[in-house]
């Protein structure tokens, strides 16, 4: 008998909790016991992504919530700016070509974030954008994107707003909306927020809300004019995910309990010790620009990923993420992204070292266990 452990960036493990919250009886949510919940949701929303506008909820994913965004705040014809580092990246490219955008593309490498030179040039080159969209953190590639940097630089040369998929980001990268002059964030219930998929989470700017007035685009259910104005009564447009907002109640309270910047920091903890770890075993790092929310490792030369992704998963009941497009079988990612704490590092290095050592990797034992104690251990003196 082994415990089964999730270490991939989505779905992430779910508190005991807020399981059992959301496994209390249903109640309706046209009901002033649910008003009172979401009341507290939408106020704790703001403190995550630290903003005084609105964070509406949506019922649906995070590329769901990504979309609401394309169809409620332009008009088609209009040009946007996206950053294209990875599987996600790359979606947020195609997406408003759907909806009749001209999406002009900044493609990155693999694992690189975007330069401040790069996103002036395609300012330059395009001055009737109307956005630039960035990813906070490629969920493919591990990689983190300086928005705060890249914010001030859009704001300073351009009217467009500025627009972060920070899916994997929000909970794990400091983020600071009002401060930085973020125009629009999303993220995602089963990433930082510790619930099972489901929700989408849109934050907003008074810049955004005027474009999400003015906007000609068709739309229905992602409409943010309505979900706005559900949102000014405490209530949602549509029928909400009940027990997915129970549970993000329950999540967003043991955030603010551990406080907001602790979050943060105790994400870098284990994004440092996990590094630490793997490279105490010999094995490279992939990503040049690190997220804190997931670790991206080249297999080593000699192993192949089926029988130590099998080997994780089947004796030591490790479940990792694989590489994705042309990196398929040759990086495997490490989530450290909600709910987790340091002995969870330790444990899915040593699984990684024990696994690694059964397909013949040679490594000294215990290396890179070690590595993860004593990078805890610094960090706390």
């Amino acid at each position: 008998m082994f415990k089964r452990r999730l270490f991939t960036p989505g779905p992430t493990p779910v508190p005991e909790s807020v399981m059992l919250r959301m496994a209390e009886p249903m109640i309706h949510h046209r009901n002033p016991e649910f008003t009172e919940i979401l009341t507290r949701v939408n106020r704790n929303l703001q403190y995550l992504f630290q903003t005084a506008g609105p964070v509406l909820t949506l019922t649906c994913s995070g590329t769901g919530g990504v979309e609401s965004t394309f169809v409620s705040l332009f008009s088609p014809g209009d040009t946007v700016i996206a950053v294209n580092g990875g599987k996600f990246g790359e979606r947020w490219v195609a997406m408003p070509r759907v909806f009749g955008l001209n999406a002009v593309e900044v493609k990155v490498a693999w694992g690189s974030a975007p330069q401040p030179a790069e996103i002036l040039a395609a300012l330059r080159a395009h001055p009737e954008a109307k956005a630039v969209y960035l990813t906070h953190s490629e969920t493919s590639t591990g990689a983190a994107t300086d928005v705060r940097a890249l914010a001030a630089l859009i704001r300073e040369h351009s009217q467009a707003l500025v627009c972060v998929d920070g899916i994997t980001a929000i909970g794990a990268h400091e983020f600071r909306f009002d401060e930085w002059g973020i125009d629009v964030c999303v993220t995602g219930s089963q990433k930082g927020l510790m619930i099972p998929p489901g929700l989408a989470f849109v934050a907003l700017s008074a810049r955004a809300v005027e474009r999400v007035r003015t906007s000609t685009m068709p739309r229905f259910y992602l409409d943010l004019r309505r979900a706005l104005a559900a949102y000014e009564k405490n209530d949602t447009p549509w029928t909400p995910a009940a027990s997915l907002i129970i549970g993000v109640d329950a999540a967003l309270e043991m955030i603010r309990t551990e406080g907001i910047e602790q979050v943060w920091r105790r994400h870098k903890r284990m994004a440092t010790a996990v590094r630490a770890g793997v490279e105490a075993l010999g094995l490279k790092l992939f990503s040049r620009d690190a997220s804190y929310a997931v670790t991206p490792v080249w297999l080593p030369a000699g192993v192949e990923w089926k029988p130590f992704n099998a080997l994780l998963k089947n004796t030591y009941g490790i479940t990792v993420a694989g590489g994705q497009d042309e990196y398929t079988g040759k990086i495997f990612r490490i989530s450290h992204l909600g709910y987790y704490d340091e002995l969870d590092m330790v444990t899915v290095i040593a699984a990684v070292e024990r696994s690694l050592h059964d397909c013949g990797w040679k490594c000294e034992p215990g290396a890179g266990v070690r590595a993860v104690q004593r990078s805890f251990m610094e960090s706390a003196s």
